[in-house]
């Protein structure tokens, strides 16, 4: 078997990387505890203000009949976060991650601005939820409220400096206010149990009742939560065999189910609330939070209600808003390799979202406030083909997931569900767009629908069949060379100028001495360092500061000790852009070989030592020797 269960350097939020240690042994219950959590930060996402507002117009225009939607998009979610939980156990890598290693730069880049418009479209529905939730509570305008949402981006930098298991208990205790809200108002709503029970049957959709449909499908299954999943089970820490690997899928998967099922009884508490206090008494026009909270008192007998309704609408925005935070973050590091601020990071997104709030309660008043929620839900939907197929491509093989790649009957029900949610989507947006081109003028418009729709067209077809032509080749390449070559010729060109690149560390002595080794006295050898002093970074060649004279020194005594060793050494100081100087003193030197060493930093240092390297190797065609000086 291969060995697809090697930890890499590259890791799914550092902060809490494998901080839970499941290895440790604990007794009964304790034993699934230990993996139990990553699923409730997940779900959050579909029980979000979004999903309010599709779950509230789903019941009061059509009573229970999209019931079997909910359950549907539940037994989805199920199965696709199953999968992105086991992508990140097996590879331990996120999806965004296994996304850059299997698809061409330009796709990579076209995905992630998907997935940072997905994350936007989930944290407006959480600004607009929260802001919603503020206003009927407390009476501020709702304008306030949304300016008000800027400051909970500091609740998670808070809230992670007490770890993973502390973030964990926090959402869990805001999944029980939501619940227990919603299991007081179903109680006082009093719903008919047999109609609800009819509502589990499927039933044929009208245009209207389709549009609201993938809305919920939107609000449920959300691509942000699959790139999420698959980085959250990285915080708990597994033994690297077969064993241990099978009980952290078993444990995750029931993680997933308790989590999920959680999420559903909140979203068809809403919805079953709905069809019964305003569906059943001809309030069919109520599609506003605002109308809905209103109306409660009064249809309920109870003061409490909307009370309880508006404490459990902050509760989801506010659990809501921290996942999708991580979530931003997994995808940026994921697809770009960038490491920025936390702080920084939640301002941008939570930015991109308050502007079109703002905009729209600008513009066209509160009114419109639920249009835009239900909205930001069906921009969610567009955008789950993207995370899903790929997810379903990376789980599917077997030559990074081993033994533990999904069986033929998971990968049929696995495309079934994407081909089902792809034909919503397209069709959902194939009438919307078809709408648009009925109507005389909006000429603009029409041109951008067409190439928005090329564009994603020729997206789609490149991340379905692109693995697979990747795989065929693959598999072609391999059948071609599996005959051994004949071995006529192992003469090379022999190495008389080795370059060694030194950081000035106490690892520069065992640089040296594995660049002795490999050229005796027989070589000559080119010390090299860069200077990246802010002089150095304005100033190249003519920079004169103190850290540029300290390094010069430094090379000069290193080679002076080298020549009187009897070693021919010459020494030269790179300026500013460290790969570039590298490659060009390289060049110069007319060297035959590099010798490089190989931190394993994390962090900062993983970015300036690890991508150096990489990059230094691609642009020079002599070998590059990477000496791992974790282990010297």
């Amino acid at each position: 078997m291969n060995q697809p269960f090697i930890h890499h350097t590259e890791q799914s939020l550092s902060d809490v990387h494998e901080s839970v240690d499941t290895s440790v042994k604990r007794k009964g219950f304790r034993r699934i505890l230990a993996y139990m959590g990553p699923a409730y930060l997940v779900s959050v996402g579909y029980m979000d203000p979004g999903n309010w507002a599709t779950d509230l117009q789903g019941g009061a225009k059509f009573g229970y009949q999209l019931i079997w939607v909910l359950l549907m998009s539940n037994l989805m979610a199920l199965l696709l976060q199953s999968l992105s939980a086991r992508l990140g156990i097996v590879r331990r890598k996120d999806l965004a991650q296994a996304n850059r290693e299997a698809y061409p730069p330009f796709i990579n880049f076209c995905l992630y601005i998907l997935a940072e418009i997905a994350i936007a479209a989930c944290d407006l529905a959480e600004v607009l939820g929260m802001a919603l939730g503020i206003h009927l509570l407390t009476g501020l305008p709702l304008i306030w409220g949304v300016a008000l949402t800027v400051l909970d981006t500091f609740l998670l930098l808070w809230l992670q400096r007490f770890g993973i298991r502390k973030l964990e208990a926090f959402i869990i205790a805001l999944i029980v206010v939501i619940g227990v809200s919603f299991f007081i108002e179903i109680f006082w709503a009093s719903p008919s149990l047999p109609e609800v029970a009819k509502g589990f049957i499927p039933s044929v959709l009208n245009n209207d009742a389709l549009y609201i449909a993938v809305g919920i499908i939107g609000a449920t299954v959300m691509p942000h939560n699959l790139y999420l999943h698959s980085a959250l089970v990285q915080t708990r820490k597994i033994k690297n065999d077969e064993v241990s690997i099978k009980k952290a899928i078993k444990y995750n998967i029931a993680d997933s189910t308790i989590a999920l099922n959680t999420a559903f009884f909140v979203n068809a508490a809403i919805l079953i609330l709905a069809a019964t206090v305003f569906f059943k008494t001809g309030n069919t026009h109520v599609a506003k939070i605002e109308d809905a909270h209103t109306l409660l008192s009064p249809l309920l007998g109870s003061k409490l209600a909307p009370i309880l309704f508006a404490i459990a609408l902050i509760a989801a925005g506010q659990s809501s808003t921290v996942t999708g935070t991580l979530a931003g973050q997994i995808i940026m590091e994921g697809y770009l390799k960038l490491r920025i601020n936390p702080l920084l990071r939640r301002l941008l997104t939570r930015v991109l979202a308050i502007i079109p709030a703002i905009l729209t309660i600008l513009i066209f008043g509160d009114n419109q406030i639920d249009t835009l929620l239900v909205l930001s839900q069906v921009i969610l939907s567009i955008q789950l083909g993207f995370a899903v197929i790929p997810l379903i491509h990376f789980v599917s093989d077997k030559k990074t997931m081993g033994n533990f790649a999904i069986k033929p009957l998971t990968k049929i029900t696995a495309w079934l569900v994407a081909i089902i949610l792809i034909f919503l989507n397209v069709k959902m947006v194939a009438e919307q767009c078809i709408d648009v081109y009925n109507t005389n003028g909006n000429i603009l418009w029409k041109i951008i629908i067409a190439m928005a729709a090329i564009g994603f067209i020729v997206l789609f077809g490149v991340t379905v069949f692109h693995p697979i032509i990747t795989k065929r080749k693959s598999f072609r390449h391999s059948k071609m060379h599996n005959e051994p070559a004949q071995l006529n010729n192992l003469s090379i060109k022999a190495i008389n100028t080795i370059a060694v690149a030194l950081d000035f560390s106490e690892n520069d002595e065992k640089l040296i001495a594995y660049a002795v080794a490999q050229g005796k006295k027989d070589a000559v050898y080119i010390l090299l360092h860069v200077v990246e002093s802010v002089s150095a970074n304005y100033l190249g060649k003519e920079s004169d500061d103190d850290e540029t004279r300290k390094d010069l020194q430094r090379l000069q005594q290193y080679a002076q000790q080298l020549n009187q060793l009897g070693f021919t050494t010459n020494y030269e100081l790179g300026y500013n852009k460290r790969i570039k100087e590298i490659v060009r003193i390289v060049k110069n030197a007319n060297a035959n070989l590099l010798i490089m060493g190989a931190h394993r930093h994390k962090g900062l240092k993983d970015y300036l030592f690890g991508e150096t390297i990489e990059d230094v190797r691609h642009e020079l065609d002599i070998p590059v020797l990477i000496v791992n000086l974790k282990h010297i």
